[in-house]
């Protein structure tokens, strides 16, 4: 099965697309894959069988998305916590990774034609080194392309990567990369696993469980969330446009809440810019409010070298993740 089904939308489809999408679209769609093990039983099949399915559901929504205009996608392909299930599931999905990152490296073509740029997001050093080796060469292969985007969340859980960030920050001051007083909020969200991806829209979580098992807590706090009781093998397209139209119904409040929330975050900083010139005017033996002239060049002076430590920092820390992959298949880097 190809990771993207080449085909159109039906003619019933078309029309109730072309109708949605008068209306605000989402970006940026997440998706917790649900349900494939209770799919399996269902229908009376192994659990290798659901897990199969559910990758080949995954294809078709891919194609459902590019019709939509939805050119981002993040899916939730295998937890850290999936590493506690038995030796033999376990050992399936990486057998089911290693087929599917085998055919997508045959698919160069098809990724080329979409402008398809794959990420793989997670703890890859916690993958037998032989899918390392495949996901290296697949987002090598594909980094180039920016038509649309697939993030696979693999060996990935949310506090493990908000602890990575913290770390990741932490060796930034530790090299001299950066000040203590470097370290934010906005700087978090760029150490992060997503940080070359805008927070998701709208989140969809198939099978019914109503809750977000460690997948994208830092990044969804201000998006559309919606839970659907069918099992992910299941998923049609009207249960896409079902969650589009709760997306739509609410995108009123998501927006004002993220602009409210970006608002106070640039106050705060502006306050901490603020407390550091007083302090420098202090140091200076200045009066406690100074010379405005001499304050706004301070303000200025502090606001530029902070945005160069922070820039010279993500240079760092974008070639120490790339160097990660170009490590793993230099030919093809």
């Amino acid at each position: 099965m190809s990771w993207i089904r080449e085909g159109e939308l039906t003619i019933i489809e078309r029309f109730c697309a072309n109708i949605i999408k008068a209306g605000p679209m989402p970006k940026h769609v997440a998706f917790i894959m649900d349900g494939n093990r209770r799919y399996a039983q269902k229908c009376h099949v192994e659990r290798q069988q659901g897990h199969s399915q559910g990758f080949d559901k995954l294809a078709q929504t891919l194609r459902w998305c590019l019709n939509l205009g939805i050119r981002e996608v993040t899916v939730y392909a295998f937890s850290i916590e999936n590493f506690k299930r038995s030796k033999e599931e376990v050992d399936g999905l990486m057998d089911l990774a290693r087929q599917k990152f085998s055919r997508l490296l045959e698919e160069q073509e098809n990724l080329k034609k979409h402008g398809v740029c794959i990420r793989v997001l997670g703890d890859l050093p916690l993958l037998p080194v032989d899918i390392q080796e495949l996901i290296a060469q697949a987002v090598l292969a594909t980094r180039n392309y920016n038509k649309c985007f697939l993030n696979v969340c693999f060996a990935y859980t949310s506090r493990h990567e908000i602890s990575n960030a913290v770390r990741e920050m932490a060796w930034g001051v530790e090299q001299g990369l950066l000040e203590p007083s470097d370290v934010s909020e906005s700087l978090l969200d760029k150490c992060l696993y997503t940080n070359n991806s805008p927070d998701p829209d709208l989140l969809i979580r198939t099978s019914g469980e109503v809750r977000l098992s460690d997948f994208l807590l830092w990044q969804t706090s201000h998006s559309c969330l919606v839970f659907q009781s069918v099992l992910w093998p299941e998923y049609s397209f009207w249960n896409l446009c079902e969650a589009i139209l709760q997306f739509q119904m609410n995108y009123s409040a998501l927006q004002k809440a993220r602009d409210s929330y970006l608002e106070e975050r640039r106050r705060q900083q502006m306050e901490r810019d603020q407390a550091y010139v007083t302090q420098k005017l202090q140091q200076e033996g200045c009066a406690s409010h100074g010379d405005s002239r001499r304050r706004r060049t301070l303000l200025q002076k502090c606001t530029a070298l902070r945005e160069e430590r922070i820039q010279g920092f993500l240079q760092a820390l974008e070639h120490k993740r790339a160097d990660f992959f170009e490590r793993l298949c230099p030919v093809s880097a």
